[in-house]
């Protein structure tokens, strides 16, 4: 029988070939919009840690709660030895400390005055050959032009920046800021390079120097805003660096705003209300979008069967039994359903498989973005694409057959020569 069924399957495009591209169609939608939007979280996620966060931050309890609003006057003393503690309790965990800055980046003309100036970001590392900074921010992959900061006293500049400014490699430029006590500080670069991150908030208007140079320009001697710390392959995983955040802060428990306090990447800066947020927001648009291709395939389902009312009728008047047809309709609708969503589920695969590799370009939408987002929003594969579009159509094909067929047996036997003469 299923032989039979599945010749006519391929055979009888009029019966069976709308049902199946409804059914692959669907899945296939499903399929590709289920990786997408782990791809898209899944990158938010990994530029989050990378730019802003990590996936542990140790701040002051002043800098921490202070969120966006934080200043240098908050910044860890110390440092260097916070960080080789943190490194001895936490080997597994890679650490690396970071100061933010703003200011204005100033472009001196041949006389030595002001020819233009322009509003920064800044943002300082370990720019050193053996710093994970280099890494973590994809630096030599960003590298538009020049090379990375050698020597003191060098800087980079985000690339879209440079060119408004107007300036080239080996000019220098001036920055003008405020120390970590309050007072006005300046200080000379000379740019070796200029980076395209492709982030748009990063792109506008970024400054990156050595965390060594500022501490020197900003009056920071042994001082930075943060240490980030970043999980093995750079993974996050909330319930390992909770674990994490919970040990350090028992062992530092008592003393002041001053005091060095290790938060998630979900709690800091109130990253996971927003977190949570999307996580809600992706569930819900997901379930409504199965939801709703469930119930177009069960249609789907119900309207074949009821466009081959007459074909049953024949059936019946030449003596096949109502449970045969019955079983028949089923298998044949489990058949279109298999099909369908096996179709369905590699045609979605393939096309997340391409946004996996090569993403989707929404800088054009993002030239206003305050957020740190990646320009490329790619997809992402996982074990669950397989099955999450493949089983809802073939359980919503199968029942709409189902509940359609169960029709074969409201028909009068008798009636059937009455129906078939008009």
């Amino acid at each position: 029988m299923l032989g039979f069924l599945a010749k006519g399957l391929f055979r009888d495009r009029s019966r069976s070939l709308f049902p199946l591209l409804t059914v692959a169609f669907g899945v296939s939608l499903v399929v590709l919009l289920d990786c997408y939007q782990r791809g898209a979280m899944d990158g938010m996620f990994r530029t989050m840690s990378s730019f802003v966060c990590g996936h542990l931050r140790v701040a002051t309890r002043a800098y921490a709660r202070a969120g966006a609003d934080a200043t240098n006057e908050l910044a860890l003393l110390g440092v260097d030895n916070i960080v080789a503690e943190l490194q001895q309790d936490f080997p597994e965990v890679t650490w690396t400390p970071r100061t933010r800055f703003g200011g204005l980046v100033d472009v001196p003309d041949s006389t030595g005055n002001t020819r233009v100036q322009a509003p920064a970001a800044g943002l300082a590392v370990d720019l050193s050959e053996a710093s994970p900074e280099r890494r973590i921010l994809r630096l030599d992959k960003s590298l538009a032009s020049g090379r990375l900061p050698a020597a003191p006293g060098e800087a980079l500049l985000s690339d879209d920046f440079a060119r408004r400014l107007g300036v080239k490699l080996g000019d220098k430029i001036t920055l003008v800021s405020s120390t970590m006590n309050g007072s006005i500080a300046t200080w000379n670069f000379v740019l070796s390079g200029t980076v395209r991150f492709g982030i748009s908030a990063m792109d506008r208007g970024a400054m990156l120097c050595d965390i060594k140079d500022i501490q020197q320009a900003l009056d920071m001697p042994d001082a930075a805003d943060e240490v980030l710390g970043f999980l093995p392959r750079e993974q996050y995983d909330d319930k390992v660096a909770t674990r994490l955040a919970a040990r350090y802060n028992a062992a530092h428990a008592g003393g002041d705003e001053y005091t060095p306090e290790m938060e998630t990447m979900r709690t800091a800066s109130g990253f996971g209300s927003m977190f949570k947020l999307l996580e809600s927001t992706m569930f819900i648009t997901m379930f409504v979008f199965v939801l709703a291709m469930a119930i177009v395939l069960w249609n789907a389902g119900l309207m074949g069967s009821l466009r081959r009312y007459g074909e049953i009728g024949v059936r019946l008047a030449i003596g096949e039994s109502k449970g045969a047809v019955y079983r028949s309709l089923l298998a044949e609708a489990f058949l279109v359903g298999l099909v369908g969503s096996a179709v369905g589920t590699a045609i979605g695969l393939a096309g997340s498989f391409y946004l996996q590799q090569v993403g989707f370009d929404v800088a054009g939408m993002m030239r206003n973005a305050t957020m740190v987002i990646d320009d490329v929003i790619r997809a992402r594969i996982a074990p669950t694409s397989f099955i999450v579009g493949f089983l809802p159509g073939l359980i919503a094909t199968f029942l709409g057959a189902a509940i359609s067929g169960l029709g074969v047996y409201k028909r009068d036997t008798a009636m059937l020569a009455k129906e078939l003469g008009s």
